[in-house]
């Protein structure tokens, strides 16, 4: 945190890169706590490794924001204050209730005040202090809490009565496997790889949900524990949205398990009919130990001769059929879900318990953050854009999200910026041609690549540092964060520019979503913006229309916290 000072006078508070020394978000308020008093408090409130975090470190209050007291319901930040308590002035949070009405809040009580996310598009109503009311929608909300809560306990019961196979300790291989990995890991991912271990070498069904921003190491993580299975003899299969992610997991599970006999096939539309024919044989008769695939995987062809393991990588890119199947899995199987940018359903499930999960946390070292603009579609920003990263012998990935016409824009990048080696690569395109123009990307043979959002989901080139999107405004806020994450995944500087049409009047949900990939620029920040996506869609029904009504009476904060409660005096009952 840097304060700038004009004499007695605050003219900037910022947060900075500690590194670079730039500017990552400016505030306008700063709160200086004595550190006695902030260490207590999270001693207090710290979650047990492999818990999910509680909710308000995701997210933010700024002013005008509407928020939650626990004990007086909906009113609206309205900034700091100065009350006078004894003989001394001391800082309130101000929060205004209907009819102009102000709590004054002070820091002590800070815990009981949460960001207000509901999903409904209007403004919550605003409670007025002083009377019942809050308290009766309260009791209303808890009673119908407690239903789902019941709920939740019978599925985790279920659960509980399934016999899952017991993994061995680790091998001698194991470990030789794990010391061979090039970089140093970090404390998150050595305790999620614990976390899922002791899952494994449990006797009840895995199901952990394991979330970590693009690029912090997950597939490490995943890689281990597919290990892990086949040492115990069992197969292990790797579920993942795309071809092109299928050949990256494909290629790195080859390199880091070479120097062991472990037998791992790929199976997707790069594939010929006779190479998917014989990989099929193998999986069937337990020849292939991991098998790595998309959607294909889940065909009523594929005959496992002993699965144990089940892989997911961005679970909700699958479709509904799909989604159905897995759960089904899930009493048969252990699973393991990755995923960078957690959706609301899947965040709250395992917030609420009904999942376990483990976060990592923290960057790689040395890992900067992304410097991201949103910008208007301007020809020499492009041209400056490309060349910049082209004269320091990186390379560009310009998105643009509709196949139809993208040559076009290709031949407009290539006007632009004529001395860049510029191609084009989207889904429709044939398989082998497809396949051909990302190796070139790979091996540095393309300056700038043209594509759709083919790129979203986990390719890993490290040269490929500066993003430009065209028509951000058309993107949904997963999706930019997703694409902001295939640049800036090592040590060097990376730039996503996010471009909207000039004399072009956003919708208030476009501008939102700009805002949000603008304010979250620093390193880990899926949680944050996956909250913030919560509060935006103003849809996605969690549990039914009911419980749609009580989150948006008390806020998703409250609703959250009543129903751990009610789920903990179940459990003691």
């Amino acid at each position: 945190m840097r304060i700038e000072l004009s004499q007695d006078k605050v003219e900037k508070i910022k947060s900075v890169d500690l590194l670079t020394y730039e500017t990552i978000q400016e505030h306008n308020v700063a709160i200086i706590l004595p550190i006695k008093g902030i260490l207590k408090r999270r001693i207090r409130r710290r979650p047990e490794s492999g818990e999910g975090s509680p909710i308000d470190n995701f997210v933010d209050i700024e002013f005008g924001d509407y928020v939650v007291h626990i004990d007086h319901g909906i009113g609206k930040y309205m900034g700091v204050e100065k009350v006078k308590v004894g003989a001394k002035y001391l800082d309130h949070f101000v929060i205004e209730y209907a009819g102009g009405d102000k709590l004054y809040v002070p820091y002590t009580d800070l815990n009981k005040i949460q960001k207000y996310l509901g999903f409904e598009k209007a403004s919550p109503k605003l409670y007025k202090l002083g009377t019942r009311f809050w308290k009766r929608v309260k009791e209303n909300a808890k009673r119908g809490i407690e239903r789902i809560a019941v709920e939740l306990l019978e599925l985790e019961a279920r659960r509980s009565q399934m016999e899952a196979f017991e993994y061995s300790k680790d091998t001698e291989w194991q470990r030789e496997l794990e010391e061979a990995f090039p970089y140093k890991e970090t404390p998150d991912q050595i305790q999620s790889t614990i976390d899922v271990k002791r899952d494994m070498e449990s006797s009840k069904p895995m199901d952990r949900l394991l979330c970590g921003d693009v690029g912090y190491g997950k597939t490490e993580v995943a890689l281990r524990v597919a290990f892990k299975a086949v040492m115990d003899n069992k197969q292990a299969a790797v579920l993942v949205p795309t071809t092109i992610l299928a050949e990256q997991h494909y290629n790195t599970f080859k390199t880091r398990m070479q120097r062991f006999p472990v037998n791992i096939e790929m199976l997707s539309r790069f594939r010929t009919a006779l190479e998917q024919k014989g990989i099929l044989e193998g999986v069937a008769n337990g020849a292939v130990d991991i098998i790595i695939g998309t959607h294909r995987l889940l065909s009523g062809d594929i005959k496992f001769k002993d699965l144990g393991l089940v892989i997911i990588d961005e679970e909700q890119r699958f479709g509904v059929r799909h989604k159905e199947y897995l759960k089904r899995l899930r009493y048969t199987v252990d699973v393991l879900t990755l995923t960078a940018t957690p959706i609301p359903r899947t965040l709250y499930l395992a917030l609420m318990g009904g999942r376990d999960i483990s976060i990592i946390n923290t960057p790689p070292l040395e890992r900067l953050p992304v410097e991201t603009r949103v910008t208007h579609y301007d020809e020499s920003l492009i041209r400056d854009a490309i060349l910049r990263e082209r004269l320091r012998g990186g390379q560009t990935y310009f998105v643009h999200n509709r196949v139809d016409g993208i040559e076009n824009v290709a031949k407009s990048i290539a006007k632009i910026v004529p001395e860049a080696r510029i191609e084009v690569a989207h889904g429709q395109m044939a398989e082998r041609i497809l396949e051909h123009t990302m190796l070139k990307f790979i091996r540095g043979e393309i300056d700038c690549l043209v594509s759709t959002t083919i790129i979203e989901s986990g390719i890993d080139i490290p040269n490929a540092n500066t993003l430009i999107i065209n028509r951000a405004d058309t993107f949904g806020l997963a999706d930019l964060y997703q694409l902001r994450g295939r640049v800036g995944r090592f040590t060097r500087a990376a730039y996503a520019y996010l471009l909207i049409p000039k004399r072009y009047v956003l919708s208030a949900e476009s501008q939102k979503r700009l805002h949000a990939i603008k304010k979250f620029q620093e390193l880990g920040s899926g949680f944050k913006l996956a909250m913030e996506d919560l509060q935006m869609r103003g849809a996605g029904n969690l549990l039914g229309v009911e419980q749609h009504g009580y989150i948006n009476a008390v806020g998703f904060d409250l609703y959250c916290r009543l129903l751990k409660a009610a789920i903990e005096t179940y459990k003691k009952m």
